[in-house]
């Protein structure tokens, strides 16, 4: 076949016609031309041809024909070609073409063609434009539905045809499943894909594990069943040699979990915990807390497991595993016999994994009676003394072992065993001896409880009682009212949040609207000793916004009496800042006379009053419920409201049983906040049942003494 015109011949050609018809005669003749050359796979003169077809397409003449010349320049080694390809591809290609069909035709060519001495690597034909069409065809079709189903065949074929014994193989393949994994792809086709990953996986090549991995990584959520049969070679990636591996194939089996291999693959999870690398053990932690959370079969197993990773790697657990726990162990009511006499044996064998010491010794305080009685039906039990019990929360006091944090735990522990243990009098000992502790935080956390035990020990059961079951959330609680501007935060109030200790929405409504308007500060109700709920917020909740130091409430950190288990806590100041200085409150005898605000259907309501040393704007209101009738009332809650420009916070009530005949009576502390010096108002609820009857009852309190509030 003779050489084609050069294209300055053509461009001279094409002036000298005198006509329009003429000039299209010459096109029509010279596109016959390129197109036999096309044909022929001539590649001396595509480059050539294809800058002919770009002078035509400006003149306006059709050139769609050379688009896939375009591809075979930009797939040359001659720098002219690719500049030619490039521009041909810039100006002939474009969103309305449909180049699919043609390329799956080179790629199908490329695969069926014979050896090839220029373009051959390894045994397979021209590799490098495999690849390229395959990456263009993962594009083209991503989205696609006509697109993809045009080339599922040629991917089929790609993948069952290529040599997989040298590395040009596998580079086809994995773009070959990188394709199939874009497109709208066949299921079978899916599988076929992931089944070559799979092979990869047992490559001597560490890169090509990698690879694997982490394209197995990205797949598994969307072909999880396909992805799961390849789960045992990706467990034994877990003890290859190379880091990088190791971590991909951790993050890869946790995400295998589910509920039907949970037990399989937490044990060799677990396995791989105890021998990996620190640098794992934080990230494989806390995978396991999170599968375990998800699709543990039952509490019990749940418990182990993450008892068995606090033995194993406790000191490598992320901070937010402790109130996890805690949680875990709060809401499984069955199982705290088993989980407190379990911890306490950990805490016998090893004290050094803080994390597993801080659980241990808050599940000995809450649960320290269970263990002392030997209860256990889910093992043998122990038999422990209460003296053996409070010997082992003293060492952790005294271990150089343990952080600041541990001993705030473990003094907490002990302190809640003066509630559930006899030896009251050995607890009173040692809480005061860390009233002088070099520890600040300890300082004050002793100096708290021994105002508990001095001052305020009528509400000590009520402090101290257990934890209610608690629903995990986002925040510390429903306890932790923020106010601002004596307005209550309205989020904290969602119902839809609370747990069942709150108070019906019914009956917040009625507290919204005892002042009849919106200026009013709604108070919650904390529950009363002998209800679930009042186990834990009195020390960290209560008192969180009438700091009586005029210092944020969170400036003291760290564990607390009743730690809510979704968070890490901050504790505010108690009543106690400053106390080693002054004397919390002012004597009752200051100049301010009691007060009758209620006395109706045989209840009477005395209120007496006191000041707050610190801040002279708090007024600390104690009232005592008596009942002269014949018969108890029980169920006894005291609510109360006031305007806006006070904070009214109430404390947990002693009891919420008024005994009959005036033989004792109920008190509660409410604290008002009162900055504005304004006359004090106040509007109350009562609630009990009286002989079986419900009684409700609402009151205002206007005759407040100007002594209160000045």
């Amino acid at each position: 076949m003779p050489a084609p015109i050069r294209l300055r011949e053509l461009i001279r050609t094409i002036r000298t016609a005198r006509t329009q018809a003429e000039e299209r005669e010459m096109i029509q003749k010279e596109c016959a031309a390129i197109r036999s050359s096309f044909r022929e796979e001539d590649n001396t003169y595509r480059c050539r041809n294809v800058a002919k077809l770009l002078y035509m397409h400006m003149l306006g003449y059709p050139a769609h024909f050379g688009q896939l010349e375009c591809l075979k320049l930009i797939a040359s080694q001659k720098f002219t070609d690719k500049r030619i390809g490039y521009l041909g591809a810039m100006l002939l290609l474009d969103e309305r073409q449909d180049l699919v069909p043609q390329l799956v035709r080179i790629l199908k060519n490329l695969i069926m063609s014979g050896y090839s001495p220029e373009h051959d690597v390894s045994g397979i034909s021209d590799p490098f434009l495999q690849v390229r069409i395959l990456r263009l065809l993962r594009i083209l079709g991503k989205g696609d539905d006509d697109s993809s189903e045009a080339m599922n065949d040629i991917l089929a074929q790609v993948a069952t045809n290529t040599e997989t014994s040298k590395n040009v193989g596998n580079a086809i393949l994995y773009e070959t499943v990188l394709t199939i994994m874009d497109i709208k792809s066949e299921s079978g086709l899916r599988v076929l894909a992931i089944n070559i990953l799979g092979r990869f996986l047992l490559n001597n090549d560490k890169n090509i594990r990698y690879v694997a991995l982490t394209s197995l990584l990205k797949t598994v959520q969307t072909d999880h069943n396909a992805v799961q049969r390849h789960r045992s070679t990706i467990v034994d990636c877990l003890k290859d040699l190379d880091v990088s591996i190791k971590r991909r194939a951790m993050e890869l089996s946790f995400a295998l979990v589910n509920g039907n291999n949970i037990r399989g693959m937490m044990k060799e999870l677990l396995y791989f915990l105890d021998s990996c690398d620190p640098d794992f053990k934080a990230d494989c932690a806390s995978g396991i807390f999170l599968a375990a959370e998800k699709y543990a079969p039952s509490k019990r197993w749940h418990i182990d497991t993450i008892m068995r990773v606090l033995t194993t790697a406790g000191s490598y657990v992320r901070d937010d595993s402790v109130p996890n726990l805690i949680q875990l162990i709060t809401n499984s009511v069955e199982m705290h016999a088993y989980t407190v006499q379990r911890l306490y044996k950990a805490l016998l064998d090893d004290i050094s994994q803080q994390p597993l010491v801080q659980v241990a010794s808050w599940c000995i305080g809450e649960y320290g009676d269970l263990l002392v009685s030997g209860q256990c039906e889910e093992e043998e039990p122990i038999q422990v003394s209460e003296d053996e019990v409070l010997d082992v929360l003293e060492g952790l006091l005294v271990s150089n072992l343990s952080a600041p944090v541990t001993r705030g735990y473990s003094l907490t522990a002990i302190m809640k065993l003066s509630t559930r243990f006899s030896s009251v009098n050995r607890i009173k000992k040692v809480v005061s001896i860390y009233g002088s502790s070099i520890d600040v935080e300890l300082q004050q956390r002793a100096v708290e409880y021994n105002a508990l035990f001095k001052k305020y020990d009528h509400m000590r059961p009520a402090l101290l009682e257990r934890m209610p079951i608690m629903e995990k959330t986002a925040t510390n609680g429903p306890a932790e009212i923020v106010q601002t501007n004596g307005e209550t935060d309205s989020t904290i109030l969602d119902t839809k949040h609370l747990p069942s200790i709150i108070q019906p929405a019914s009956q917040v409504n009625d507290l919204l609207d005892l002042l009849g308007g919106n200026d009013v500060v709604p108070v919650i109700q904390t529950a009363v000793p002998t209800k679930p709920a009042s186990a834990g917020g009195e020390l960290l909740d209560l008192l969180g916004d009438l700091s009586l130091t005029g210092q944020p409430a969170a400036h003291f950190c760290g564990p607390t009496p009743t730690p809510a288990p979704s968070v890490t806590l901050s504790q505010p100041p108690f009543l106690l800042d400053g106390l080693a200085s002054q004397p919390l409150f002012n004597d009752i005898a200051a100049g301010i006379p009691p007060m009758t605000a209620y006395n109706k259907n045989g209840i009477k309501i005395e209120f007496t009053f006191e000041r707050a040393n610190p801040n002279p704007n708090i007024a600390v209101i104690t009232i005592h419920a008596t009942n002269s009738t014949e018969a108890d009332m029980t169920e006894f809650v005291f609510q109360a409201a006031v305007p806006k420009t006070f904070q009214l916070q109430l404390l947990s009530p002693s009891s919420n049983v008024v005994p009959a005949l005036n033989q004792g009576s109920v008190t509660q502390v409410i604290r008002v906040l009162n900055p504005q010096k304004q006359q004090l108002r106040m509007r109350v609820k009562l609630t009990y049942t009286h002989k079986g009857s419900p009684v409700q009852d609402l009151a205002e309190v206007n005759n407040f003494p100007p002594q209160s509030w000045q």
